[in-house]
């Protein structure tokens, strides 16, 4: 089975696909940009994708967000990964040597304090984690650094000068499983969706009381510019609860006779420790 992810070997996001399908037989596919990845799970090269979604310091994450308005794509799974950033170099390399360290944006913003302490050296962007450090390793320049995994530290031999230098210890990044198919995992207990609203006084208030109204709890909410729409936004709702029952299918009626549009980006069973390497191939196909 192959599952895609977006970098080098050695991202964050190879370590969330080897989580989520510890007990899996799978082939990890590394691609170039995230929209590469939609669309090999659109057209069914690969038979999922794991992408980060929202990172508890720097919150959401729009560039794969945005991704779900264009294609068709259904998220089966979640994984949470708690993300440590090692300040990595050649061998022998010390602190002082360095004068630029590349990384993610992302991962240069959740290291800022490591930067205002360390003024002599520039935070410079790279496209991830892993592409950062290959740049070390190509380079072979001891004035440069790369922020990102230890595990990547060791896959291109180079060695961690410090360890754990993102501003915060319990910094973590939350990973959707993506599937061409819309599917229904055993276990779900989690759904996302996507509203768009009408330009009239109260149209959001009165999509979010139909949640309430029908007992239901929502648990994230994020507005997001529409595509090819000037100043017209979406909205992106995970809710707890599935179509299947009662009261969220009831909502889901109303919702859809409200709103422009009233989209399900996925079902899924919600990430906890407890529940690792319960990965989403075990499913049952539901049409929603």
């Amino acid at each position: 089975m192959r599952v895609g992810y977006q970098g080098k070997n050695g991202t964050f996001s190879e370590l969330a696909v080897h989580t989520y399908f510890q007990k899996d037989q799978i082939e990890a596919v590394h691609f170039t940009d995230f929209e590469t990845l939609f669309q090999a799970v659109k057209d069914h090269e690969i038979a999922y994708a794991v992408v980060p979604v929202e990172n508890t310091t720097t919150g959401m994450i729009y560039r794969t967000y945005d991704l779900f308005q264009s294609y068709p794509v259904f998220a089966v799974g979640e994984v949470v990964i708690p993300i440590e950033e090692d300040l990595i170099g050649l061998p022998g390399t010390t602190l002082e040597q360095l004068r630029r360290v590349y990384s993610h944006p992302e991962a240069l913003n959740q290291c800022a304090q490591f930067f205002k302490a360390h003024p002599w050296i520039e935070p410079v962007m790279a496209q991830d984690t892993a592409a950062a450090v290959k740049l070390v390793q190509d380079q072979q320049n001891a004035h440069i650094g790369a922020l990102a995994s230890h595990a990547a530290a060791g896959y291109y031999q180079l060695e961690t000068i410090q360890s754990k230098v993102q501003d915060s210890a319990s910094k973590m990044t939350r990973f959707l499983v993506l599937s061409g198919e819309k599917t229904y995992p055993a276990h779900a207990n989690k759904t996302s969706l996507m509203l768009v609203v009408g330009h009239t006084p109260g149209s959001l208030y009165r999509a979010l009381g139909i949640l309430a109204y029908n007992d239901i709890n929502m648990i994230r909410l994020e507005s997001r510019p529409v595509k090819e729409e000037p100043f017209h936004y979406c909205f992106y709702v995970d809710i707890e609860g599935t179509p299947q029952d009662p009261d969220v299918q009831l909502a889901l009626k109303k919702l859809a006779a409200h709103c422009e549009t009233c989209k399900i980006l996925g079902v899924y069973q919600a990430w906890q420790p407890t529940t690792q390497g319960e990965s989403s191939c075990s499913v049952t196909k539901h049409l929603l």
